[in-house]
């Protein structure tokens, strides 16, 4: 798809981020609000189908290019200030709430796959600007465009992952999740210790909280921030298996990473 402006970004207040290492040799910042946010995905179900629905049953939805990747479960505060985007505000405020975030940079244009972002909370201006809080839902493919004024419309069908239960590896699917979890608080507790605030290790505990294999890959692509390519790429992905397998390989260089750097640390007391 082509490139379309980009609307005003209002920043969620996060804390410090932790920088993980692909094996593509790519940083990414995986933020320590995760213990926070991993709550907004305990409702989200775990979703699985090998048939993509037909294109004769697409729909037309709003699209909302953004500099960002949203993923299911996902919360993502904004700001909305654009004539055209209020528009779209004032249109979804009297109907379903929803709308597709894509993701759009200047190198690489809008991304065909995006997620839905649902508005739970809005806050209306004297201006006429617009406070949300969304929540990511269902993954969708823009199938093409309908119109671009007064706003960006797309005719989109719905994203699902296959259903795979032995897959990339030989590795199933649950331990694959049990595993990313563990290089998650390894490498939490790291970056805390090497960032003096080995207290806040106390706090890391189940990140899964009874989370399925596929909304917890989700939830672990959306701590990748700062690196929306690589989480463009997780979330375009059909397959649970696949996608944490290339999370446990970022965390697990980051951890390496990290590990060297403890050393270097310990080493030379001085320096640090």
């Amino acid at each position: 798809m082509a490139s379309f402006p980009i609307p005003q970004l209002l920043p969620s207040h996060t804390n410090h981020s932790l920088t993980c290492f692909s094996s593509n040799t790519n940083t990414l910042p995986l933020s320590s609000s995760l213990l926070r946010r991993r709550r907004s995905l305990d409702s989200l179900r775990c979703s699985a189908s090998s048939e993509k629905q037909p294109h004769d049953d697409a729909l037309e939805l709003p699209l909302f290019p953004l500099p960002l990747v949203l993923f299911p479960g996902a919360i993502l505060p904004l700001q909305i200030f654009e004539f055209r985007y209020r528009i779209m505000m004032h249109t979804l405020l009297h109907t379903d709430l929803r709308f597709g975030v894509i993701y759009n940079d200047a190198v690489s244009g809008t991304a065909e796959v995006g997620c839905v972002g649902e508005v739970v909370k809005h806050e209306r201006l004297v201006d006429d600007r617009f406070f949300l809080v969304c929540k990511g839902q269902e993954r969708f493919r823009v199938n093409d465009v309908v119109r671009t004024k007064p706003y960006l419309v797309g005719r989109v069908t719905w994203l699902e992952d296959r259903p795979s239960e032995i897959n990339v590896g030989g590795d199933d699917v649950e331990g694959l999740a049990r595993e990313v979890e563990g290089y998650m608080k390894d490498v939490i507790r790291l970056s805390n210790r090497l960032g003096g605030k080995k207290g806040e290790n106390k706090e890391i505990g189940n990140l899964r909280r009874n989370l399925f294999p596929t909304p917890f890959s989700f939830f672990v692509g959306s701590t990748f921030e700062g690196a929306p390519r690589e989480q463009q790429a997780l979330l375009e992905l059909e397959d649970t298996a696949t996608r944490l397998k290339r999370e446990k390989d970022t965390l697990k260089n980051t951890l390496n990473y990290l590990t060297a750097a403890s050393a270097v640390k310990d080493a030379f007391p001085s320096s640090s």
